[in-house]
């Protein structure tokens, strides 16, 4: 049996506070779209556009998907020139997506 804390939880667990900002990212990351996105982000960088494309939806939707996921902290963008590229900065998005194709599978 794992010794308490004051509050009388466990000790070892992962604070309230910090499940909930974990919630809303998972929240974030439970679209289909959104899903595809990280995947291909993980490999390279791309842009709105180019995201929208592989997704087939429009620009203006993928880009609010992206803004999400940024707001979460789970991706970041580089400007070269007229072109704004977005990139994976959250590295523990591999080990997720990971767990995703281990589950679902990889469908050819």
């Amino acid at each position: 049996m794992s010794p308490k804390t004051a509050t009388g939880t466990p000790s070892g667990l992962v604070d309230l506070e910090s499940l909930a900002q974990a919630a809303e990212c998972l929240r974030t990351l439970a679209h289909p779209h959104r899903l595809r996105m990280v995947e291909m982000l993980l490999d390279d960088r791309y842009t709105v556009g180019e995201l929208a494309q592989s997704c087939g939806i429009p620009s203006p939707v993928a880009s609010g998907h992206l803004r999400l996921m940024q707001r979460c902290g789970l991706l970041t963008q580089q400007r070269e020139g007229r072109r704004i590229y977005y990139r994976v900065c959250e590295p523990c998005l591999k080990d997720f997506l990971s767990c995703v194709r281990k589950r679902f599978g990889c469908r050819s």
